[in-house]
């Protein structure tokens, strides 16, 4: 698992995956080779996959926010549609989903027109779909990658208080 140390860098990670090690170190009170070995193991053990930029959809011309559920006559226990459905570059995410429908598709484009073709020739294209159902997003509240991450247990703050 993860230690309090750990939780802080992966919090201050998530925020802003641009900050050097020095200044991490100069925030969590270790020495930024610390920092820098307990990255490596993050990401060795699969909890830090990846650090990227987060791009403003509007600046690109992609204002248009869709939520589409989708339902494929796959064979049980396939997810062909969901693998074609994710090769095309507007598809963000792909879910597959228990309930009424198979998937849920997050797909980010220029505007209405642009689903639509998106829907009918690329979505239509795929002969395991059997129908889609789509949310159009009006306005997004919150919008994050970010996930909540474990408190340090009251344990770990006893020993650093003793430590003191």
């Amino acid at each position: 698992m993860i230690d309090g140390i750990d939780s802080k860098i992966l919090t201050i990670l998530q925020v802003d995956a641009r900050t050097s090690n020095a200044e991490i170190a100069r925030r969590v009170g270790l020495a930024p080779s610390a920092v820098f070995e307990r990255v490596k193991k993050l990401e060795e053990r699969g909890v830090l996959k990846s650090c990227g930029a987060r791009l403003e959809p509007r600046a690109l011309g992609l204002g248009l926010l869709a939520f589409v559920f989708v339902r494929s006559d796959d064979n049980s226990g396939t997810l062909d549609t969901a693998t074609r459905l994710a090769r095309f570059p507007e598809v963000l995410e792909v879910h597959h989903v228990a309930g009424e429908d198979c998937y849920l598709v997050k797909v980010r484009v220029a505007d209405a027109q642009a689903l639509g073709k998106l829907l009918r020739e690329g979505f239509g294209a795929i002969k395991t779909l059997r129908a889609t159902r789509t949310t159009i997003v009006l306005e997004s509240i919150k919008e994050t990658q970010a996930l909540p991450l474990p408190k340090p247990a009251k344990a770990e703050k006893t020993k650093r208080k003793a430590r003191a």
